[in-house]
């Protein structure tokens, strides 16, 4: 199994590929709805699955393990899941193909291209650097298996989230949940905790 960095940085390739996708089917004459809808759909779902599996399982993690900067790290990407899904969710307001259509999927792309770019630099290697491969593995484990049980963007609360607000109860969650000292020294492949942020 793949650790959770490997995963993300995958789902950022094949996001990259289907925007391709979408501009050749835009240059086309004349242009085909259909095969537009057929390309944004699953990307517009997986764009809202991605966010959601990264707030749920990444970021947690990064806040309890990363490094001095995890904390603003983190603002910042859920302040783009929310642009990201503010153009996901206009595209869906407008019939596909027309130009309000295409100013929504450009927004939504916009967002995300700025959201990798600032997560492959910033977020993913300061996790690689702090978190042992056992944990990041068990994290690729929970991520696959959330990307599964919720493909097609079912039975997810894929709302906007304010960020301050996430971090605040997400550092709440993990000292609530940080007793369990045995389980993170086993996934860290050491006896001791000292690598718990602020523990």
């Amino acid at each position: 199994m793949p650790d959770i960095t490997e995963l993300i940085l995958d789902d950022h390739e094949w996001f990259r590929r289907q925007f391709a996708a979408l501009d050749e089917v835009r240059r086309s004459t004349p242009v085909d709805a259909t095969a537009l809808r057929d390309l944004w759909q699953p990307l517009a779902d997986h764009l809202d699955v991605h966010a959601v599996a990264e707030e749920e399982i990444f970021y947690p993690q990064l806040l309890r393990r990363g490094g001095d900067d995890a904390e603003d790290e983190t603002v910042d990407a859920i302040g783009d899941h929310n642009d990201i899904r503010d153009g996901v969710h206009a595209a869906a307001r407008h019939p596909v193909g027309t130009s309000a259509w295409w100013d929504a999927v450009q927004a939504a792309r916009d967002a995300n291209d700025e959201h990798m770019s600032e997560e492959e630099n910033e977020g993913l290697p300061d996790f690689r650097l702090h978190a042992a491969t056992g944990l990041r593995k068990s994290l690729g484990r929970q991520f696959a298996t959330f990307m599964e049980r919720h493909r097609g963007a079912r039975d997810l609360d894929v709302g906007d989230k304010d960020p301050e607000t996430y971090v605040a109860r997400t550092e709440e969650r993990n000292t609530i949940t940080s007793g369990d000292a045995d389980e993170a020294a086993r996934l860290d492949g050491s006896l001791g905790i000292g690598s718990l942020k602020g523990k």
